[in-house]
């Protein structure tokens, strides 16, 4: 099998090389983007999890403090929140500072990944460009041949000229799925920042509705003493 496609490699020609090479670029491309998205799956739910439970514990300066040494995409998001909400600002200005913070890591998801769609693209054109000069070579070449090699001359040609093309759907081919792949990863990724932001907003309203609620029970119970004392000191 391997003698089988090296000697396919051979006989396709000089373009068989430049889609090597777009072929090899777009594998490093898809692991690195692969293994990135991968790694940040897992340290974003890692650092939401940390977060969550130093939130609900009102330790926003902790959670504060956490989302500046962590780094990670999610707790760049969320810091942008609590930095808001250092400022003792309400939450819709608190949720336009998070949606900047996913605006600010979106491009790190997406870093790159459209590279595979283009590199897809060049494998296929770089395939029928040697398809078609391999054609152009043939036909000039069967011109001059001797009339009874003339139809397996250009029989062959034609079958050698035929190689670029397909090495270039073989590997455009698997860019394109692993580009969907890689698009899908992102997404998900993207959906659970939105998600993530949605609760830890609830989460500090019921932080700051629980305290306003306990403030404003606080001044009812004072307002019937602060009356009773001046009824009944004329007596």
């Amino acid at each position: 099998m391997i003698d089988t496609a090296v000697r396919f490699f051979q006989e396709g020609g000089f373009f068989m090389f430049p889609i090597a090479v777009v072929l090899i670029i777009g594998l490093i491309v898809a692991i690195e983007r692969y293994v990135y998205l991968s790694a940040q799956k897992l340290t974003n739910r890692r650092d939401f999890n940390r977060l969550h439970q130093m939130i609900a514990k009102r330790d926003l300066k902790g959670a504060l403090n956490y989302t500046q040494e962590s780094g990670s995409a999610m707790s760049t998001m969320i810091g942008f929140g609590l930095q808001r909400l250092a400022r003792r600002q309400g939450r819709e200005e608190i949720e336009y500072a998070m949606e900047e913070g996913l605006l600010d890591v979106m491009p790190r998801l997406e870093k790159r990944t459209q590279y595979l769609a283009t590199l897809a693209n060049i494998a296929t054109l770089l395939g029928l460009l040697g398809t078609i000069i391999g054609l152009i070579a043939a036909f000039t070449a069967v011109a001059a041949a001797d009339p009874a090699q003339k139809a397996s001359l250009l029989s062959q040609s034609i079958s050698v000229a035929m190689n670029t093309t397909a090495f270039g759907l073989m590997s455009a081919i698997p860019m394109l799925l692993i580009h969907s792949l890689l698009q899908t990863k992102t997404n998900e990724i993207v959906d659970s920042f939105e998600m993530a932001g949605i609760k830890v907003l609830n989460l500090l309203s019921d932080g700051s509705g629980n305290k306003s609620g306990a403030q404003t029970q606080g001044q009812t119970a004072a307002a019937p003493a602060q009356v009773a004392t001046p009824a009944g000191s004329p007596a």
